[in-house]
């Protein structure tokens, strides 16, 4: 069994520099300290270590025996604080993030960009992964902190800021080119064609249970894994794609696809970023959720 470790401390010092008058002022103790530490050492282990000499101190056999395993340990040790204190100090590191392929593009991007800028070798792995599987990542502590879109299930221990609100819309091509400017009523998506995400979304939850509360209940033609895919559905007229609006804009703004028109406002909803109140974030986590003005 392993004694006092200091013991084994001062042993390190004083074989390093073969001299217990070095060893004491690199431990800042006195020279008396460091004889008895190795005294005790000594009676522990019930050999001896060091051999006097006109020069200072010499490891005996066993003496050289036990350094050779203590100085391996010793300098892990003083390895390991040091990577600590250059993680404290932005200079290593690694941050695990959750994010869908819509809040990576339309919120986080921009955010990891700046934070490269300043800390370039911090390294940044993003799970990309719909709303209800990063919470799962986040729940099962893979990721320091999820970025997600409304709606979900808040689990008790997750801490939720909205951060960026974002419009859910529907857009068609000149197929439909008789709905353009037309005040339409949600019943009327039923004689369309349409393009919905899949159902494990959040983007699909929500319109699912919003146009539920109109009395609608659609069988999407199409079910896509990406909204990109949606946009592209739509653009080749192969039906009405349900979407949030930033994917759309460029195809808007080039008159490629229009927005339809609805009696009653679809409600807008947020990203949130996401923490687990259990997890003890690091400092790069931190450092990157201050860029994003978050904690």
């Amino acid at each position: 069994m392993i004694g006092n470790l200091d013991y084994y401390k001062v042993f390190y010092y004083t074989a390093r520099y073969g001299s217990i008058t070095r060893a004491a002022g690199e431990l800042s103790i006195s020279q008396p300290a460091v004889s008895q530490s190795l005294r005790h050492l000594e009676q522990e282990l019930q050999v001896t270590l060091f051999q006097r000499t006109s020069k200072g101190v010499v490891l005996t056999a066993e003496g050289r025996a036990l350094f050779t395993h203590v100085r391996r340990g010793y300098e892990q040790i003083e390895q390991g604080v040091d990577l600590v204190r250059r993680m404290q100090n932005m200079e290593v590191g690694e941050i695990h993030i959750g994010a869908s392929d819509m809040t990576l593009q339309y919120y986080l991007l921009p955010y990891l960009e700046k934070f490269h800028e300043l800390y370039p070798d911090i390294k940044v792995i993003v799970k990309n992964a719909p709303t209800p599987e990063t919470l799962e990542l986040l729940n099962d502590g893979r990721i320091d902190f999820g970025v997600v879109s409304e709606p979900f299930d808040q689990p008790e221990d997750v801490e939720c800021r909205p951060v960026r609100e974002i419009e859910d819309i529907f857009v068609a091509g000149r197929r439909f080119m008789a709905n353009k400017n037309k005040m339409m009523d949600f019943q009327e998506l039923k004689a369309l064609p349409m393009i919905f995400l899949e159902e494990n979304t959040s983007t699909r939850t929500y319109m699912d249970t919003f146009l539920r509360e109109q009395g609608v209940e659609l069988q999407p033609e199409f079910e896509l894994a990406t909204s990109d895919m949606i946009v592209q559905f739509a653009l080749r007229n192969l039906g009405v794609g349900c979407v949030v609006k930033d994917f759309a804009v460029p195809a808007l703004e080039d008159g490629k696809l229009f927005e339809l028109r609805f009696n009653k406002i679809i409600p807008k909803r947020h990203f949130c970023v996401v923490t687990d109140s259990k997890t003890v974030l690091s400092e790069a986590a931190k450092n990157l959720l201050k860029i994003m003005e978050i904690g």
